[in-house]
């Protein structure tokens, strides 16, 4: 389960394309809703910008809200991250390193409030599995396919 005081999640991946086109496929809306989700109504990398959409699992519907919390282009953005009506906080980093012509994506995950234990997409393991998805299926895939 993801309490308060565990370990943070962390998950890795490296890109053949220069440290800008992540920056840009992690913070440009039309680039988010292509490999991350279809439906965020709106995204500034801003301190300060708030969103929120729905995220329907099977028969729970999660209202995704989120609030960017720390940017420092191209290198870093922070934003929390709740589940309207759920309890549970936790904030999300994605650190980009600059590697020759590629670039390392290290996103950290921390729980500054513990989620419902009996909900499973609540769990570690679906968080992990949930990141490796996006950052290792879906973000690799969209930036491969965008490479000149």
């Amino acid at each position: 389960m993801m309490k308060k005081g565990d370990k943070p999640i962390i998950v890795e991946e490296n890109y053949q394309v220069p440290i800008e086109q992540v920056w840009s496929a992690l913070t440009d809306l039309e680039k988010m809703r292509q490999w991350y989700f279809g439906n965020i109504p709106a995204f500034k990398p801003e301190v300060g910008f708030n969103t929120q959409f729905n995220v329907q699992s099977e028969d729970r519907i999660f209202p995704h809200q989120w609030r960017v919390t720390e940017v420092n282009p191209p290198q870093m953005i922070t934003y929390t991250w709740r589940f309207d009506g759920y309890q549970g906080d936790s904030f999300v980093v994605f650190e980009l390193f600059k590697q020759k012509e590629a670039t390392k994506l290290r996103l950290t995950v921390q729980i500054l409030e513990s989620f419902p234990q009996d909900i499973p997409e609540f769990t570690r393991e679906s968080c992990i599995a949930g990141w490796n998805y996006f950052l290792k299926q879906r973000l690799k895939e969209f930036l491969e396919k965008t490479i000149d």
